[in-house]
């Protein structure tokens, strides 16, 4: 546990406890840091990669052959790239399958089931 997130809830903690709306908040700012770290890790290991296929003795970037042109060297940006992209849309995206009344509704619909299957056989 990092030292902010300790402090907040050294300080905090007995105030917020029951508090839904800081619960998620907490959640979503949890998610969005996730998200901004992954990001993160994308760009230096995609550099890293990148880099080194261009130049492998590292004195000369090479722009023919197996170097700028090639599919080899943007193939883990790419493949990851999509998968950051799906990250980020669940992160900042509108929930498009389960949003929130989703599941207030699936509840809901549930209980009416329930409640007529009992009320069928008085």
């Amino acid at each position: 546990m990092g030292r902010y997130r300790r402090r907040m809830y050294e300080e905090y903690g007995q105030e917020f406890t029951n508090d839904e709306s800081f619960n998620i908040a907490y959640r979503k700012v949890k998610k969005i840091k996730g998200f901004y770290s992954h990001l993160k890790v994308y760009i230096i290991v995609n550099l890293i990669i990148i880099v080194s296929n261009l130049s492998r003795d590292f004195s000369v970037i090479k722009f023919n052959d197996n170097g700028l042109f090639d599919w080899n060297t943007y193939s883990t940006a790419f493949y990851w790239g999509i998968a950051l992209l799906i990250h980020a849309f669940s992160v900042f995206g509108p929930d498009i399958f389960f949003n929130r009344d989703w599941e207030q509704k699936k509840i809901q619909e549930y209980m009416n089931k329930q409640s007529s299957n009992n009320n069928k056989w008085e």
